[in-house]
């Protein structure tokens, strides 16, 4: 199994694996030692689809043997182009996500591709391919999911699905359908199963997350969601994914900031702070709304990360609309950034737009605003030295050090070797590179 993209598609991948888990597949150590091997895609960018057609060829080269099902994003949006690379065995998009055991074991489990030949899978020596409409998908694909290398301790859960939203740039809504949203009794029995499971720290997540409940029949607010994790869980640390500017409501930042058992860490996507850019991306919001929300939640949560999406080159960029960009992000309190490059993609508005700013124009942007982020976030870390914080231990450390995530975000170095998935206090003696460097106090 191999997930490519964000934490929804991390989790979609999880739940897939517990299908086959279920129809008596076990996972392989490596590919090549593979009977089937599952690539979950992503499709948000030009990058994200050539990563996915170099995955499939790799495998194909070192195992031909194996059956290979390509689903996810990408397989939803141009399953045609995915049917032609050789050694694809399926293509499942995102529509069919939740029947892929049933389409890759049938009734009688599954047959392994050297014993029945690969002409007489498909009768033609083509792929199958199980595509439809995803807006009549109404399914809600998850299971939680676990950090991979250090970070096994936090583990994220999908509780959202889908956008209502038609952003310009954004082919996301066409391959995961309309918003829809997990039922809270079942989001209360997921928290209560993984505190069970001794786990500490849970993210949830989705693909619009604030609007979590809007598509019940008797609409529910995120918030609610929030509270009723709080109140009906023993959950120690909850850390809210990626949030809307305009679902940052009042309500909710309160909240965050006055329960202990919220992480203190806001991650609001911004997109542009040029207004005319903005709303060429038809984004819900103006420069002075998201201005505004980022002070009420630095004013509120005075040490709290505060992170967003920022893209350059969208079509029509120009020199002062990427200033304005530049100047917002410089007098706004953000601790870090994801910065991206615009890419355009096939069926959305700006792909068709006039004003495709160049290649180097845009890599030149980008390293601005990272070089940027880079120094907003050391000086962040700097007013922590001489402290003492929270961190979560992720790893099992060496005879040096133990890798450690703090309640605000921040990667933090703790001498000695700790056991995973522990709270400790974190003495902060000094800064390493994008890392704080501490002893146990």
């Amino acid at each position: 199994m191999e997930n490519f993209g964000c934490r929804a598609t991390q989790a979609d991948g999880a739940a897939i694996e517990r299908q086959l888990g279920d129809r008596g597949l076990n996972r392989a150590n490596n590919p090549r030692h593979a009977d089937i091997v599952v690539l979950n895609t992503c499709t948000v960018t030009a990058s994200a689809d050539h990563d996915a057609r170099a995955a499939i060829r790799r495998i194909h080269r070192d195992n031909p043997a194996c059956q290979i099902l390509v689903t996810g994003c990408y397989a939803q949006r141009a399953p045609g182009e995915i049917a032609d690379i050789p050694g694809v065995t399926w293509v499942v998009g995102n529509s069919h996500k939740h029947a892929i055991g049933t389409i890759t074991c049938g009734d009688s489990g599954f047959v392994p591709l050297a014993a029945i030949g690969s002409d007489a899978l498909t009768g033609a020596g083509r792929p199958i391919t199980h595509v439809g409409d995803i807006f009549a998908h109404t399914e809600l694909l998850a299971a939680p999911v676990f950090g991979a290398g250090a970070d096994r301790t936090r583990p994220n859960l999908k509780v959202q699905d889908g956008c209502d939203n038609r952003c310009s740039f954004c082919v996301i809504p066409s391959v995961r359908g309309q918003s829809r949203s997990m039922a809270l009794g079942a989001v209360l029995s997921q928290v209560d199963a993984l505190v069970a499971g001794g786990y500490r720290e849970l993210v949830i997540s989705g693909i619009n997350l604030g609007r979590w409940g809007r598509d019940f029949p008797k609409p529910q607010k995120f918030v609610t969601l929030v509270q009723a994790i709080l109140e009906r869980t023993s959950l120690e640390k909850l850390r809210i994914s990626s949030v809307e500017p305009m679902d940052w409501s009042d309500e909710l930042i309160a909240l965050a900031a006055s329960e202990r058992r919220i992480a203190k860490h806001a991650h609001v996507p911004m997109q542009s702070g040029s207004d005319a850019v903005l709303r060429r991306m038809h984004r819900k919001y103006r420069p002075w709304h998201y201005t505004a929300k980022i002070r009420k939640i630095r004013e509120a949560m005075p040490e709290a990360a505060i992170g967003a999406d920022v893209m350059v080159g969208f079509p029509g960029e120009t020199e002062v609309e990427f200033e304005e960009t530049r100047l917002m992000i410089e007098e706004l309190p953000f601790t870090y950034l994801h910065v991206f490059t615009y890419s355009s993609r096939p069926g959305t508005q700006s792909a068709i737009m006039n004003g495709q700013v160049p290649g180097p124009v845009m890599k030149e942007r980008n390293r601005i605003l990272r070089d940027l982020a880079a120094r907003k976030k050391q000086e962040f870390m700097r007013g922590f030295v001489g402290r003492t914080i929270d961190a979560i231990t992720l790893n099992v450390g060496d005879e040096h050090s133990t890798e450690c995530l703090s309640d605000n975000y921040l990667k933090v170095r703790v001498a000695g070797n700790h056991a995973p998935n522990q709270w400790i206090p974190a003495a902060v003696t000094d800064l390493d590179g994008d890392a704080l460097l501490a002893a146990t106090s």
